[in-house]
């Protein structure tokens, strides 16, 4: 019984060391991108990301949470334009800014996650004509420090974020066309 012991626990060792060295080799930082064309054209779209009370409308971060509590400062709409968040449940607390734009083909955002994990990634939104359709990528890249790139190893960022990025295009696609 007690080899039975000794060869789990080694088993066991073995693989938490597997799997940090491997979270050691991943990139130091991360991106993720989704794409969907709207059939509207970019002048319908960008309103509708860069003015931060209209992104909510559609963002899915913004309405994962029925806990949430969010706060807007500076202008609405544009650079500087920023909106602050905290909840009891799954959207944390943290902020995000506009810090960039180019109408109507770009916006650019800064967040800054406090819970439930520190980050401080760039968003970019780009809208690009395609004929009398639009198409609209949303990319999220930053700094992937080891902590996030153990838990990285088990949950996988593209998958979870990714999926959650097609969900907000296609509310903002819905949005768009209406």
């Amino acid at each position: 019984m007690e080899m039975i012991f000794k060869l789990v626990g080694l088993v066991l060792v073995i693989g938490i060391a597997g799997i940090l060295i491997y979270a050691a080799m991943l990139p130091k930082h991360f991106r993720v991108s989704r794409s969907i064309r709207v059939n509207a054209p970019p002048e319908t779209i960008f309103p509708l990301i860069n003015d931060l009370k209209r992104f909510n409308e559609w963002n899915p971060f913004a309405k994962q949470d029925p806990t949430i509590a969010i706060t807007y400062d500076g202008p609405q709409s544009g650079k500087g334009a920023r909106y602050a968040w905290d909840s009891k449940g799954r959207a944390g607390k943290g902020s995000s800014a506009i810090t960039d734009t180019s109408p109507p083909s770009r916006v650019n955002m800064r967040l800054d996650m406090e819970k439930p994990m520190e980050g401080h990634p760039d968003i970019v939104f780009t809208l690009q004509p395609s004929g009398s359709a639009t198409d609209v990528s949303w990319t999220i890249a930053g700094p992937y420090p080891y902590i996030n790139r153990v838990i990285g190893t088990v949950c996988n960022m593209d998958k979870m974020i990714g999926g959650t990025f097609e969900r907000g295009l296609s509310d903002l696609k819905a949005l768009a066309e209406s």
